[in-house]
């Protein structure tokens, strides 16, 4: 048994070192544990010293928790300065489709593309210290100044403010205006929320911790089971 359960620890200590990613089971329930840390990556790979969330290896696990029988909820802890916004739209789209209970927890930061991944689980939270910073898609690189270009990034646009506004409760209006902001950020636009203003705001559903989050999740997981 000790050798089972060493064994045991050692796929969970190499699912955290190589993914992010744990399975928590106390007995009575099985909670899948996603980390979405430092910068989301997408089809370029970062320098190897950052700190990144490799969408590859989000997508397969996300289905496989939606195909388990055994994995009741899906706890999302988020601490990240955004990245690719297509990678990082695809990974909320997936969590907001899953069929099972699903919590977002901000810790330290979900900047950019990281809202719409705090708000695509059934319930966010968001520490008193968590910060989200809102602002519109920032083209970077060579542009192309043409009419087409422009229409192709406020397409962009419009699926991220359409993913938001249709998981949390603030309006698009309320939402563009955050975006749009010129007096919040130096040498740029847009809005940073800290704790309580994101939930006043509509954002994120209540103010909590760890703690909060599991509860919730327990919470969901029963009802669910119940219907």
């Amino acid at each position: 048994m000790d050798e089972k359960n060493e064994e045991t620890k050692k796929e969970q200590d190499r699912q955290v070192e190589d993914y992010g990613q744990l399975t928590l089971d106390d007995g009575d329930v099985r909670i899948h544990l996603l980390n979405i840390i430092g910068e989301i990556e997408g089809h370029e790979c970062l320098p190897s010293n950052s700190k990144t969330t490799k969408y590859e290896h989000v997508i397969p696990q996300l289905a496989a928790l939606e195909d388990s029988r055994n994995i009741q909820g899906l706890l999302v802890l988020i601490n990240t300065v955004g990245g690719d916004v297509e990678s990082g739209l695809a990974i909320a789209e997936m969590i907001a489709s899953l069929s099972k209970p699903t919590v977002s927890l901000v810790l330290g930061g979900s900047h950019s593309i990281g809202v719409p991944l705090a708000v695509s689980t059934d319930y966010s939270l968001i520490v008193p210290t968590g910060t989200m910073m809102i602002h519109p898609v920032r083209m970077s690189g060579l542009i192309i100044g043409v009419a087409q270009t422009f229409e192709y990034f406020q397409k962009i646009q419009d699926r991220i403010s359409g993913f938001i506004t249709s998981h949390s409760r603030i309006s698009e209006r309320r939402l563009t205006d955050l975006m749009l902001e010129t007096g919040e950020l130096t040498k740029d636009v847009g809005s940073v929320l800290v704790g309580k203003q994101a939930v006043e705001e509509g954002l994120i559903d209540g103010i909590g911790g760890i703690r909060e989050a599991f509860e919730k999740l327990r919470e969901l997981i029963r009802e669910q089971a119940g219907n």
